[in-house]
């Protein structure tokens, strides 16, 4: 049987700077609406200074350090990755390519060749 783990934020403090993250987004977005009379220099620099705060704060936070955490593991992978020459990419668009027209070719002879078993030979719609 296969057990699920669901992770929780534990710690009171972890859950007052998650509130807090939430509470500086709606600010945020409500100062850009608010702000509207303002210009748009002063709406704009309240949304992102706002979404900046709620950022760093989330960063701070235990789910943010794991967050950091995955993103230096999910880099590290990226980096492992080998990815292909350009002779190679260019080959495998042409493969794809050649095979898109092939297949279109081949619907078109079906669908040609059952319009005309159905509507000239079957039904005989057509004469």
């Amino acid at each position: 049987m296969a057990t699920t783990q669901v992770e929780t934020v534990s710690s009171a403090a972890d859950k007052a700077k998650l509130a807090a993250v939430a509470a500086l987004v709606v600010a945020s977005i409500a100062g850009f609406y608010l702000l509207s009379k303002q210009g748009a220099l002063v709406q704009w620099a309240t949304l992102i200074v706002g979404l900046v705060l709620a950022a760093g704060v989330f960063l701070i936070s235990e789910p943010g350090k794991r967050f950091i955490g995955f993103a230096r593991d999910a880099w590290r992978e990226v980096k492992k990755v080998v990815w292909p020459t350009r002779k190679e990419t260019m080959q495998m668009t042409l493969y794809v390519f050649a095979f898109v027209v092939v297949m279109a070719l081949f619907l078109w002879f079906t669908d040609k060749t059952l319009e005309w078993v159905l509507y000239d030979l079957i039904l005989g719609w057509r004469k």
